[in-house]
């Protein structure tokens, strides 16, 4: 019997262990839940037994317990680490789902239910690919580690220490991870690096309390157009950072990377329509996709100080504030960015106020080269099961804990994601395309076969 056939044969059984899996509300975020979030990683850890994993053991947390299990029965064969995580979000506002969020159900062709596609449905797509294999072979092409978190959605807190310390017991050749999209529907995706983050906050204070701006105005320093100065000198008129060294470690796009981009024939008039604005703008010399996937970004996410309520109070504000992000790309260093950055408030601070830098969220930068042999080898996976050619991007936002494997690790990351924009996840109505979970099953088993040819 090959893999295909029993999938088939196997699917109704499949998609009724998912939905047992689905039902449970696993939401990470509230300590109500707290009894159902360890039930799901209950759950996984008996999956992971019924496969034939060993070891299979719940690591406590502050939080909620990580899942791990291995399969070590290929001798001199590479070891595939595969992550997910069995939490979910919450599913406020309630009354904008159509069916309840805990009770999965099938219409228009998509599972329906909180967690189905990120990432209870396409973690235990994993499962099923090995048990697929397994049950027609007889064994597996490699060792395979799983690790299963449960906060995920809350930042994974306690994750970085875990691997730190059981860095031996995961190590691998190569680390797989299904919590990604594809960018539209039939058009297989593989996200092969993604940007990191560092953030801050500028507190502007000017005197030590609000005055008259009649009395005082023009005569002492306004905390607001200090705080305007400063966010004005982060960028020239062309959105060029110009930080002293901010550029400096940047990797350039290789010939290949820009041809990929190119393939993908995005439209900036669409994205313009999209988010309705007449004129893109962003670092000369660079298109929609390099500006949002592999160039570093100084964006102001808040500024505010001073009289906040209807109608005018003719005051000078004593203080002013801003919030600042910054996306990172390879290799810059979030630590060395952000002591750039510091040097460069010092610098302009205008005369008049102190300005002090709080330092907030980290995470550096992420990319399995383009080139890679895991990458290409997903890629033929793909286009054996969805018969066109993959797309390659690179993801604009940052997953934090795909850095910390990263960093950690050491080891390429091949994200292979099923779900599509139009998923709902972290929104009402969430959901995965039951063609998606049938042609990823596959996908996964087409996987590990060409990944044996190149490891």
């Amino acid at each position: 019997m090959t893999f295909q056939t029993y999938l088939q044969e196997q699917r109704t059984k499949h998609l009724e262990e998912l939905f047992e899996l689905l039902s449970i509300p696993s939401i990470s975020a509230l300590p109500d839940h707290k009894e159902d979030t360890h039930r799901a990683a209950e759950w996984f850890a008996s999956a992971l037994r019924n496969l034939g994993m060993d070891n299979v053991e719940l690591y406590p947390t502050k939080g909620h317990p990580i899942v791990y299990g291995e399969w070590l029965k290929a001798q001199g064969k590479p070891t595939v680490l595969i992550y997910g995580h069995y939490d979910v979000q919450p599913v406020d506002p309630l009354h904008l789902w159509d069916t309840a969020p805990f009770e999965p159900a099938i219409r228009d062709e998509s599972i329906y239910a909180r967690g189905a596609s990120d990432d209870k449905g396409q973690t235990f797509m994993h499962l099923k690919a090995l048990e697929a294999i397994l049950k027609t072979t007889g064994t597996l092409p490699f060792n395979f580690k799983i690790c299963i978190e449960g906060e995920e959605e809350v930042g994974s807190p306690n994750l970085p220490v875990f691997i730190e310390e059981k860095k031996s017991m995961l190590a691998a050749d190569v680390i797989v991870v299904s919590d990604t999209a594809m960018i539209e529907e039939d058009k297989p995706t593989i996200c092969y690096g993604l940007r990191g983050m560092c953030g801050f906050q500028l507190d502007v204070k000017g005197p030590r309390r609000d005055l008259h701006s009649g009395l005082y105005g023009g005569s002492v320093k306004n905390p607001i157009h200090a705080v305007v100065e400063l966010l004005q000198s982060f960028h020239d008129k062309d959105g060029v950072i110009t930080v002293d060294g901010f550029y400096d470690k940047v990797v350039p796009l290789t010939e290949d990377e820009k041809a990929a981009f190119e393939a993908l024939n995005a439209s900036e008039e669409s994205v313009m329509k999209e988010v309705g604005v007449t004129e893109l703008f962003g670092e000369k010399g660079y298109t929609h996709l390099e500006r949002t996937w592999v160039r570093p970004t100084l964006e102001v996410n808040g500024i505010y100080g001073g009289f906040q309520g209807e109608g005018i109070k003719t005051v000078l504000p004593s203080e002013a504030h801003a919030k600042i992000t910054c996306r990172l790309v390879p290799d810059q260093d979030p630590d060395e960015i952000l002591e750039l950055l510091q040097k460069h408030v010092k610098e302009n601070t205008p005369p008049g106020v102190e300005v002090t830098v709080s330092l907030f969220d980290k995470g550096a930068p992420f990319v399995t080269p383009f080139d890679h042999p895991a990458i290409q080898a997903a890629s033929r996976a793909f286009e054996k099961v969805f018969d066109v050619p993959t797309a390659f991007t690179r993801g604009g936002g940052s997953l934090p804990i795909v850095s910390n494997l990263d960093e950690i690790l050491k080891a390429p990351i091949v994200l292979m994601g099923f779900g599509l924009p139009s998923d709902n996840v972290h929104a009402p109505n969430e959901n995965f395309k039951l063609k998606n979970f049938d042609k990823g099953l596959l996908t996964l088993c087409h996987y590990w076969e060409e990944l044996a040819g190149v490891l």
